[in-house]
């Protein structure tokens, strides 16, 4: 058993594998690398990575459809590596449910740097907790699951769970755009602002808002979002 944090690298090109997993061995994390989505979708079933870095050009699998899957089922965080430099591609991606976005070419030292602001940032709440109970609602953060007084479970991915929590971590205060790219992470600019933008629609979809009238997570034009509700950490 260990705490070390595993790495999952779906690649094609035998160098950035071999790059990749010496950059993130050295700096003392475990690494499995893969060159197909069939051999990476195999290997999960028998180990759960912390991390997966997915290029979206593979030869056997839509790169693209495999992180929407990962980011709803795994729970794991998310990194796209590619050669798409295209901010359709970034904004994409994102929507989806990537954590994070790397263009090719890249240093590798950047690669470990952003995995591990992703790591720090998926550590406990700071209320001591990682299930937060809110009007009705139970989110379950180890299990990335949003829970209804009924007992209905709803899955969220990670990088909405990123988002969630910081609402919940600052309730009936005002988040701005600027304190979420800050938190959050990630270039500003378009991508990460529509990125943004589908993540709090998809959460108002789950905790079932009314989009004409939400109740928990209020937008104040021009300044940010409120979540309204009252948060009790466990």
């Amino acid at each position: 058993m260990t705490n070390t944090p595993l790495v999952s690298i779906l690649d094609d090109e035998p160098a950035i594998r071999s790059m990749l997993s010496d950059a993130l061995e050295e700096a003392g994390f475990r690494t499995m690398s893969f060159a197909r989505a069939t051999e990476f979708e195999a290997s999960l079933k028998s180990a759960t990575p912390d991390v997966c870095l997915v290029d979206l050009s593979l030869p056997d699998r839509d790169g693209l459809t495999l992180v929407h899957r990962l980011a709803l089922e795994q729970g794991a965080i998310v990194i796209i590596i590619s050669g798409r430099a295209h901010v359709q591609d970034r904004v994409t991606g994102l929507e989806l449910g990537a954590d994070d976005y790397i263009i090719k070419p890249f240093d590798p030292s950047e690669v470990v740097a952003r995995i591990r602001a992703r790591l720090r940032r998926d550590k406990p709440a700071p209320q001591g907790g990682n299930t937060a109970v809110f009007n009705g609602w139970n989110a379950h953060f180890d299990r990335y699951i949003l829970e209804d007084d009924t007992g209905t479970e709803t899955p969220f991915s990670h990088a909405e769970g990123e988002v969630l929590r910081l609402f919940l971590e600052r309730p009936k205060r005002l988040i701005s755009r600027a304190l979420m790219q800050e938190t959050l992470g990630g270039a500003a600019g378009e991508s990460f602002d529509r990125a943004m933008d589908v993540r709090i629609s998809r959460l108002r979809t789950k905790l079932k808002e009314d989009p004409k009238n939400p109740r928990l997570i209020k937008t104040i034009y021009g300044a940010g979002y409120i979540f309204l509700g009252d948060v009790d950490w466990r």
